[in-house]
């Protein structure tokens, strides 16, 4: 089965294309703009390199966020399109959070693991799960000291994210397990999640995950 991936949440647009779970192909270029602009151009040239059209594809995914509140629209949106488009299309949404946790091996996993992504604010997005990579509390955007006061406990904690150098620039007073610092998401963990999503039979159709409002102003 073909799996079609792509994310655009972050400073970055990436597309791949997989053949029962192996890489055909893929494309990533690092942007702070401009990737709605270039992501169906690079949809259309990486089937079009491997022959094929969307009537060949098993599954079509797509990281719902948080991240850039453009990047996050243009991807979901395209997604949607698409789906529309085929209606017999599979469309399945992976928030980030969750493409961050497949970069963990079985010994990098603790009792407590913080997903923490860059906002280039203050704050941070983040999400916290247990040691069976359950989820312990909902996706929010908080501070360092909002996010270290539901770690606290002595318990081991892993941190993973592209968040992670800023969050631990300063003593957390942590019981750190691993430390796995990060500069995006793999779009390869984007496909792979959905393929999980595709086994279990329950598909996640694409929704936004804002955990903030835009930040607009009059120009």
């Amino acid at each position: 089965m073909y799996t079609l991936a792509f994310d655009t949440t972050a400073a970055a647009c990436s597309v791949i294309l997989l053949r029962d779970g192996k890489t055909l192909s893929r494309w990533s270029r690092t942007m702070e703009f401009g990737q709605a602009e270039v992501l169906i151009p690079q949809i259309k040239n990486i089937l079009e390199e491997q022959k094929l059209s969307f009537s060949d594809l098993g599954l079509l995914a797509v990281c719902t966020g948080p991240g850039s509140f453009t990047g996050v629209r243009a991807s979901i949106s395209a997604a949607r399109a698409f789906g529309l488009a085929c209606p017999e299309l599979p469309v399945a949404g992976v928030s980030a959070f969750d493409a961050y946790l497949p970069e963990l091996s079985c010994d990098e996993i603790a009792e407590k693991n913080l997903v923490v992504i860059e906002t280039k604010r203050e704050d941070f997005y983040y999400q916290i799960f247990d040691g069976g990579l359950k989820r312990l509390t909902p996706p929010a955007a908080g501070t360092r000291e909002d996010i270290l006061a539901q770690l606290k406990g002595g318990r081991k904690t892993t941190v993973i994210g592209d968040g992670t150098e800023r969050f631990l620039m300063q003593p957390s007073g942590l019981s750190l397990h691993c430390v796995k610092m990060s500069g995006g998401i793999d779009v390869y963990n984007v496909a792979a999640c959905a393929l999980q999503q595709f086994d279990n039979k329950k598909i996640d159709f694409p929704k936004p995950v804002y955990l903030r409002a835009p930040d607009v102003c009059v120009k």
